[in-house]
């Protein structure tokens, strides 16, 4: 099936999505997130993408992002979708050890476990190249021992560990090279200090130490060689499933404005039979179905095994999805003038909102670096 259609069982899967989004009240906090999120979990969509072997769906990111895109596109989008299956998740089933994978997969699949995902520096951002976080091995019990700080981590709070991106170095060069570990959330030395966020989000974004955080030596994820390639293996998923939540979160406001253009009249006609309402709502929803279609592109090379196409192509999506998300609010604000600011119409708080997808992961300067790099072959500024 080529990823320009969708298969009839995936259209049936959005239906269903859809669906149970529309029966589900707005989560305006963390009890409601939680309902919802045990109630997606109930009926296999948190884990959609985790192998059967483990409790999961045994589908793929693009099933994933489907589900999140509707979630977002009713008005109930769960962040920490990005986080816990598609990244930690996937990560963890790819290349964890069977004891990690029986430990962890079944529940984040089932959703009595969250997992947060560590990478985020003050002075590196997510450059993995910088990271100042490090691992040393306590030669004498073969533990892992981390120290370091981490910003933006979102959902910790709630989540049973962090998988966190530290550096070891190797023996042979003696440089840092990156590595994973899951670090429990009761660990002695992990601290956590939530960060006072502007952003009307159910989940918390934090600031995280770590001490001299001791872990066992199976705290590890993978092989300690294989860092970087783990890494954007969970990277690729968490930029697929960052387009996935922009679009939703455009469709929502869109949906609004549609809604509200059709029925507000003035001088006898609804506002929107006039062109200047029509077209930038025209415009918009154009962005995002194309911005969609890139995201399937992603989703599908990912699942495909094809990582390098699918970084290029989880990058574009991105920006693409992040682009179109805050045209979208945008215009859905400005559509509705006043009553756009106002809390009954629930849009103002989407303006913020709206620059997640363009801000994280990764900004869309950085994307274009990669673009102008990797795919036309332009030389660095840096």
């Amino acid at each position: 099936m080529t990823p320009l259609l969708e298969s009839e069982e995936h259209k049936s899967l959005r239906e269903a999505v859809a669906a149970f989004a529309k029966t589900h009240p707005h989560t305006t906090n963390a009890e409601d997130n939680t309902r919802l999120w045990q109630a997606a979990a109930k009926l296999g969509y948190i884990g959609v993408n985790l192998p059967e072997a483990y409790g999961g769906g045994g589908a793929g990111i693009t099933e994933l992002s489907l589900v999140l895109e509707e979630l977002g596109a009713a008005g109930n989008p769960l962040l920490m979708m990005i986080v816990s299956p598609a990244i930690c998740g996937t990560v963890i089933a790819r290349f964890g050890t069977e004891e990690q994978k029986r430990e962890w997969l079944p529940h984040l699949a089932d959703g009595t476990r969250l997992m947060a995902f560590g990478i985020t520096e003050p002075d590196a951002g997510s450059n993995s190249h910088r990271i100042t976080t490090t691992a040393r091995r306590d030669a004498a019990t073969g533990d892992w021992i981390l120290t370091g700080r981490k910003v933006f981590v979102s959902g910790v709070d709630i989540a049973d560990a962090t998988l966190i991106v530290g550096r070891t170095e190797d023996a042979r060069t003696g440089k840092l090279k990156p590595c994973l570990f899951i670090v429990p959330r009761d660990a002695p030395g992990f601290e956590r200090r939530a960060i006072d966020m502007e952003l009307n989000a159910v989940e918390w974004q934090f600031e995280l130490t770590l001490d001299d955080v001791r872990l066992p030596a199976d705290a590890l994820v993978g092989d300690e060689d294989a860092g970087l390639l783990q890494l954007f293996a969970g990277l690729n998923p968490e930029r697929v499933m960052t387009a996935a939540f922009g679009i939703g979160m455009g469709r929502y406001a869109l949906s609004r404005a549609i809604e509200y253009a059709r029925e507000r009249t003035v001088w006898k006609t609804p506002i929107g039979a006039h062109q200047a309402i029509a077209h930038p709502l025209a415009q918009a929803h154009i962005d995002l179905e194309l911005a969609r279609l890139m995201m399937q592109k992603a989703a599908h090379l990912y699942d495909a095994g094809d990582d390098v196409g699918a970084g290029e192509a989880a990058n574009m999506a991105k920006y693409a999805a992040g682009e179109a998300c805050v045209k979208a609010v945008d215009q859905a604000v400005h559509t509705l003038g006043g009553n756009g600011l106002t809390r009954e119409y629930g849009l103002a708080r989407l303006i913020t909102a709206s620059r997640v997808a363009r801000i994280a992961p990764v900004s869309r300067e950085m994307i274009l670096n990669h673009v102008s790099h990797q795919t036309l072959g332009l030389p660095k500024s840096y």
